[in-house]
This record gives structure tokens, sequence and C-alpha cells, in this order.
């Protein structure tokens, strides 16, 4: 069963979002998911602790937006294909997932 988030980690997590960036005192990278090899179960998507919320369902791609992910492995023990991968050089993300994100909180708020 996945443990239930604080307000305060949620509010660290709206902060993320807002300023679009990773936090400071993550040392580990982000993950990334390959797409060619990812049957898009959404099981990493359930995953990832909401404190996180890195992974999203975009239809017919799943996507972990760096910025979001600590780099946990909560995703990769859930995959049954292992499609999930270190990204030790992840690109930040682009305007379309920000606003795409921000209308996905707006709209469970």
């Amino acid at each position: 069963m996945k443990k239930l988030a604080s307000s305060a980690a949620l509010s660290e997590r709206a902060e993320r979002i807002a300023r679009r960036s990773r936090a400071d005192n993550w040392k580990k990278p982000p993950r990334r998911i390959e797409t060619s090899e990812c049957i898009t179960c959404d099981s990493c998507l359930r995953g990832c602790p909401a404190e996180f919320g890195a992974v999203f369902d975009l239809g017919l791609d799943v996507v972990i937006v760096p910025e979001l992910c600590s780099g946990c492995p909560a995703c990769v023990l859930e995959c049954p294909v292992d499609c999930i991968y270190v990204d030790e050089d992840w690109s930040p993300t682009g305007d379309a997932m920000w606003n795409h994100i921000e209308l996905t909180a707006e709209s469970a708020a």
C-alpha cells in the first residue's frame, strides 16, 4: 500500500513545480523512461511517491519529469519491463509539460 505524503512534502512538491527545478539537496540524478521499451502499464506512475509525483501518463507515453524526480528507485521496483534508467544527462522540462503539470495540479485541488 502506498504511503500518503504529508502536507509539508506536498507543499515542497508545489514549490518545485513553481520554481521548475529540482531540490538542492537531491544527490542522485533523476530517472527516465525508455519509451521504446515501455508498455504504458502505469505501474511506475502508481509507484512514484506522492511527495515527488514525477511520473505522468501522456496517452501513448509515460514520462518522468526530472525536476520532480528525486532519483529514488520506487518506480524502477514497480516496472515489469525494466525500462526505467538513471538519467545523468537530463534536460530541463519544456513549457508544454509544465503547463500540463499545472493543469493537473489545479484539477486535483
